[in-house]
């Protein structure tokens, strides 16, 4: 089976059209680490397609914050003016939807997506401490995470951890073996903010036949983002942004 793992979409259309259509061909299912909207200014859209097109998905923090189900005092002034924003213009289907999305971690053919980690997901994995405590939380060998919007993850080989590292900006795609004596917490990176230093959209491809992964990068119409961020009266810096992918 090869699974199209997604997450970090944020409300960014042009973001998600660009991996639809680069990743065309590649996959069986898709799969969602969570935070589908927040941030960006096409929250119905970008749900919508969610509803349609995933096998599974957990929620994200900004999923839950931009429904209700979670409080925005721990969201810093930008996140939560665009969490605000986009809990009005969300339609109900759309809010019911997002509002119900189960909290990781779920298990698929032998792995399992989070958003943050298995310990807890809202956590931030960013670094070989973090990760080696969540890895003692995990059910499987295997787990997809998002959160941090930083392409690549962390393999355990049973006596460190160790760092995988996002494409190269000057590549496209980048292979990953999964080795049967090893652990991965793998993050696919973020579709729609990227904070990697590299603003092309990001996204996997886990084959689980082939025990591979394929880190992919792709380049969208940043422009026409940033445009409606700033149509929308939502906070400049999220335009801003995502020139930088920072």
């Amino acid at each position: 089976m090869r699974y199209l793992i997604l997450s970090d979409i944020h409300a960014n259309w042009e973001a998600l059209g660009a991996v639809v259509a680069d990743s065309a061909g590649s996959f069986d299912q898709v799969l969602c680490c969570g935070d589908l909207v927040g941030y960006g200014a096409d929250p119905n859209l970008s749900v919508e397609w969610v509803r349609a097109n995933c096998a599974a998905v957990v929620r994200g923090n900004h999923d839950k914050a931009c429904t209700g189900l979670d409080d925005l005092e721990w969201f810093n002034p930008i996140a939560r003016t665009a969490a605000l924003w986009t809990a009005q213009v969300l339609t109900p289907e759309n809010a019911d939807y997002a509002r119900a999305l189960p909290k990781g971690p779920v298990t698929l053919g032998g792995f399992e997506i989070v958003h943050g980690s298995a310990l807890d997901e809202d956590e931030y994995v960013l670094g070989p401490a973090e990760a080696e405590q969540a890895f003692f939380y995990m059910e499987n060998r295997v787990e997809f995470f998002g959160h941090t919007h930083v392409q690549g993850g962390f393999l355990w080989n049973r006596s460190r951890v160790e760092i995988l590292h996002r494409v190269a900006t000057r590549s496209n795609k980048q292979l990953l073996e999964i080795d049967p004596g090893c652990a991965y917490m793998i993050n696919p990176g973020s579709i729609g903010q990227p904070r990697d230093g590299d603003p092309r959209a990001a996204y996997a491809v886990y084959d689980t036949d082939a025990g591979m992964v394929t880190y992919r990068r792709v380049a969208y119409d940043v422009a026409g983002a940033q445009k409606k961020i700033r149509d929308a009266g939502l906070p400049p810096i999220l335009a801003d942004r995502l020139a930088a992918g920072r």
